[in-house]
């Protein structure tokens, strides 16, 4: 016997997913668990019995419902299906999959648009965060069609402009989780190690790549090519993650806590080449990142993680603010990354001495990919065996 499960597959940005409707799951847990791991085919590498792409920014899932809430057309959760364990992750948001979720939204009927210019108010459950999708509306449909073009992606689309309203504190306890733009973390193996632990939209934990002897245009084939290094980076992110409070042991995070703080490796501007051999120059950007998602090199850069950079160019002391360029401008920050430049900005203002982050923003394109029916087996929604 088989379970059949409404969904569709939709390309966000640089990830896709399996989006679905909360009512066509299980209760959130265990069963709802069972039947996500099932649906994208984990734990196995491949992912061959199952929807997953056996990559990280492939094997994602995005949940909707019709808000109860007054500020918010739609509530959204996001969940990281991990590949080779049998865990799903719900710390932290993904903000690729969230640009395909207004999208989502208007095609499935819970967001009733016009045409023209259209803002879906979302309210994401994972971080407590509200979010704005400014997309635009055709007879009924989003507009697919468009000139934009996103590092990673082939071709052109219609833009999505993703805001986080009050990004601060996602997952962490405000935007500079100790109270420090730096801080040192006794690293077993390594020694000390300076880091800024930022946590907007997304947190994140900043280490200048020198650290690890990385100039910054290593490409992600030949970082993950280099089991040490990953090994290296790990001990660093699970360091951070101890300091954060996730884990008490930095062991422990690879299994209690893989998707976040996410680690980020910076290097100041420089000429280097995309892995599809397209030369950028260093005139193009502002700094320089390597973000790691899931223990392994991210092919571009994270668009919660753009955020979270943006948001750190903003605050004096950080690696980032010292690193990136000098006349950077935070509200519109050039990030070069593995697949191009992408653009993010962070919006602000000042209490007495206190910086308070309004928002940050970031720009994607969507695509439905499909939408039909997937199928699990009827065990894994009862739990029978």
């Amino acid at each position: 016997m088989r379970r059949s499960i409404p969904c569709a597959f939709i390309r966000g940005g640089t990830s896709k997913g399996v989006y679905l409707l909360e009512k066509d799951l299980p209760p959130a847990g265990t069963a709802r668990d069972r039947c996500l791991l099932r649906l994208m085919g984990s734990p196995d590498p491949r992912q061959i019995d199952g929807l997953g792409g056996a990559t990280s920014v492939t094997s994602k899932v995005a949940i909707l419902s019709k808000s109860l809430r007054r500020d918010a057309d739609v509530d959204y959760t996001f969940a990281q299906v991990n590949i080779t364990r049998p865990s799903v992750s719900y710390a932290g948001n993904c903000g690729n999959i969230s640009s395909g979720v207004g999208l989502f939204a208007i095609e499935q009927g819970l967001v009733k648009a016009e045409d023209g210019p259209v803002t879906v108010r979302i309210f994401n459950t994972n971080t407590q965060k509200y979010m704005l999708a400014r997309m635009e509306v055709r007879e009924g449909h989003v507009m697919e069609e468009g000139d934009t073009t996103i590092p990673g992606v082939p071709g052109t689309a219609a833009p999505v402009r993703l805001e986080i309203l009050e990004p601060s504190g996602s997952v962490c306890d405000g935007l500079l989780p100790t109270g420090n733009p730096t801080d040192i973390l006794d690293v077993e193996g390594i020694g000390s190690v300076e880091v800024s632990l930022v946590d907007a939209a997304n947190p994140l934990v900043f280490v200048d790549g020198k650290v690890f002897g990385l100039h910054g245009d290593e490409l992600p084939a030949e970082l993950e090519n280099d089991p040490a290094l990953l090994e290296r980076f790990e001990r660093v992110r699970g360091a951070a993650a101890v300091r954060l409070g996730f884990v008490k042991e930095a062991s422990q995070a690879a299994d209690s806590s893989p998707g976040v703080p996410k680690l980020t490796l910076l290097a100041s501007p420089l000429d280097y080449q995309t892995p599809a051999g397209k030369a950028v120059r260093e005139e193009e950007l502002d700094l320089h990142g390597q973000m790691l998602s899931m223990q392994k090199p991210h092919q571009t850069y994270a668009l919660t993680g753009a955020m979270c950079t943006a948001a750190a160019a903003a605050i004096p002391g950080t690696l980032v603010n010292r690193l990136m360029r000098p006349e950077a401008d935070p509200n519109k920050l050039r990030i070069g990354h593995p697949g191009g430049v992408m653009e993010a900005g962070a919006f602000w203002h000042m209490e007495k001495d206190r910086l308070i982050m309004d928002r940050v923003y970031g720009l994607r394109t969507a695509r439905m990919l499909m939408q039909g029916q997937a199928f699990i087996p009827e065990d894994t929604w009862t739990g029978e065996t």
